[in-house]
């Protein structure tokens, strides 16, 4: 019984290095570590205690290698080394400032080439605008159509 109490330290540091590796990115080193202590306990067993002992630790390797890589998923998840901030409008963050909205359907000039994209001068104000896809001239009458993230899409005023 002595004889097992190596190969199954050896097992065990083998499977938490396995878990360490998920949720520390070392390029593999860590792996071949484990790699390494695994089989040289597996060699252990199998040539001094007995084919049989070595088999179950063959299917016990086959179980909880599997297990501890989803395990080191697992808390990689709740690890500090992942990004865990998401941005949404339950948060208050926004994609576009509201107010933009307000140049729905006002009119302005274009100030510059709009090919198709350009500035306007909408309500005394300077914006970077886009058409939808034609090409308007400097001095053109604009009237907005829509806001769409940050961009103000605008057409020829008819």
């Amino acid at each position: 019984m002595k004889s097992l109490l190596l190969p199954f330290i050896l097992q065990l540091l083998g499977i938490a290095i396995v878990i360490v590796e998920v949720i520390v990115p070392t390029g593999g080193i860590l792996a071949l570590v484990a790699t390494a202590m695994i089989g040289y306990s597996l060699y252990i067993v199998f040539s001094v205690v007995s084919t049989g002992a070595g088999m179950i630790f063959v299917v016990a390797d086959l179980i909880l290698i599997p297990i501890s890589l989803v395990v080191g998923f697992k808390l990689l998840a709740k690890s500090p080394a992942t990004l865990k901030k998401s941005l949404s409008s339950d948060q208050g963050v926004q994609s576009q400032s509201p107010e933009m909205e307000q140049y729905i359907g006002m009119e302005g000039v274009a100030i510059t080439d709009l090919r198709p994209s350009g500035t306007a001068l909408i309500n005394g104000k300077r914006l970077d605008v886009v058409s939808r896809g034609e090409y308007l001239e400097r001095s053109s009458e604009v009237v907005v159509l829509s806001v769409t993230g940050n961009q103000i899409i605008v057409s020829k005023k008819e």
